[in-house]
């Protein structure tokens, strides 16, 4: 963050608690991911100067919200954020659903390179067939209007969604809420201090 110097990876996982094990994938990702940026737009490039604080940290919190979540469905997962390292850090089988082929080869060229449990959907949400999870991620998808409408599908009953959001949080929500009744908490993130990680318990439309 601005006037904050980059995270270091150790410090990345003091703040999460990760093994040497964890933390050793992560950094395996973290050298494929600059490759690949290199030739495709995994992330922003200017965002690459605190990777560890903006894209695993940022991730990496969802974690701590949804410690019993045996599977996972992350919409719109582009370079692995936050799917994929939900994946390293919790164990989760995660579903990676990625509509662009390169990021999807991406994908899966880490998860095979660090073993992670994951399975890559290649194509929109709304237009693949959905299997339930207990829990839904996404970040820097849609407008949660509409992010709602991608998720509903592949949300099992009783599953949670985990939604990083920035500073407009509150106007989406009020925007929502004319098509959707939302259960929800607000948790404040650890990686900006204008961000937010919506969880939604349930949500019905209206």
């Amino acid at each position: 963050m601005a006037g904050q110097p980059p995270m270091t990876a150790s410090e990345f996982a003091s703040v999460l608690d990760v093994s040497r094990e964890t933390l050793e994938r992560l950094e395996e990702f973290e050298t494929l991911l600059r490759h690949w940026q290199k030739t495709i737009n995994l992330v922003g490039a200017r965002t690459l100067d605190d990777v560890w604080r903006r894209h695993f940290l940022d991730s990496g919190q969802l974690c701590r919200l949804m410690p019993d979540a045996t599977s996972v469905v992350d919409i719109g997962s582009g370079g692995g954020f936050p799917g994929l390292v939900v994946a390293i850090i919790s164990g989760a089988h995660v579903t990676l659903v990625e509509a662009d082929n390169r990021k999807a080869a991406f994908l899966r060229e880490v998860s095979r390179a660090i073993s992670a449990d994951t399975e890559v959907i290649v194509g929109r949400a709304e237009a693949v067939p959905a299997t339930p999870a207990a829990a839904v991620t996404a970040r820097a998808v849609a407008p949660l209007a509409k992010l709602l409408s991608l998720a509903a599908p592949w949300v099992q009953p009783g599953g949670f969604c985990y939604f990083l959001k920035g500073s407009s949080i509150e106007d989406e929500l009020t925007d929502a809420s004319g098509l959707w009744d939302i259960d929800y908490e607000l948790v404040p993130s650890l990686s900006d201090p204008s961000g937010t990680v919506l969880c939604v318990k349930e949500f019905h439309r209206v």
